[in-house]
């Protein structure tokens, strides 16, 4: 059966679903591919966009902060104040950063791996968001979580730093 003829007779199928009439399982399986068709040009359409953002996001994180007294105080300020939101919804750790994994030598596979030295695959504003754990927060008992939030087509995506503290603390 021709392409036209298909789309003609899913159309008079359509029509008819008023009257209780359903598709056959053929234009049943021919209306699936043109969804999952036109979703995947949806998608395409917008990844452009998407991945645009995203080496805008990278570029960006790339760049260090200049780190001053005021700047640590007022990332100190922010974190205690996501600290003590986290804390009053009864949580024990709070999400405080998240970014692409580019931002890893290896794409997070050490982290991945739970490999130990994995903070040395780190560049840029990770980097630095490590560091500022490790010599203001750890001291303080906070604990620091990083994993991969998210699988995007199943390879590792994004990463995320967690503060944790209590039974949370790893």
């Amino acid at each position: 059966m021709s392409q036209s003829k298909i789309q003609q007779r899913s159309s008079d199928s359509a029509q008819e679903l008023g009257d209780e009439t359903f598709m056959s399982a053929t234009e049943l399986s021919n209306y699936m591919k043109q969804t999952e068709m036109a979703k995947a040009s949806k998608d395409v359409g917008s990844s452009g966009r998407t991945d645009k953002a995203r080496e805008e996001l990278i570029k960006s994180l790339l760049q260090p902060v200049i780190v001053t007294p005021e700047k640590i105080a007022e990332v100190k300020r922010r974190v205690l104040g996501q600290l003590r939101t986290a804390a009053g919804k009864g949580d024990k750790e709070v999400l405080v950063m998240r970014f692409p994994n580019a931002l890893c030598t290896d794409k997070g596979r050490a982290l991945n791996n739970l490999e130990k030295d994995w903070p040395s695959t780190l560049i840029g504003r990770p980097l630095q968001a490590f560091e500022f754990w490790r010599d203001h927060l750890k001291p303080q008992g906070y604990g620091l979580k990083a994993m991969i939030v998210d699988w995007p087509q199943g390879l590792p995506g994004d990463i995320g730093f967690f503060l944790t503290w209590g039974d949370a603390k790893r």
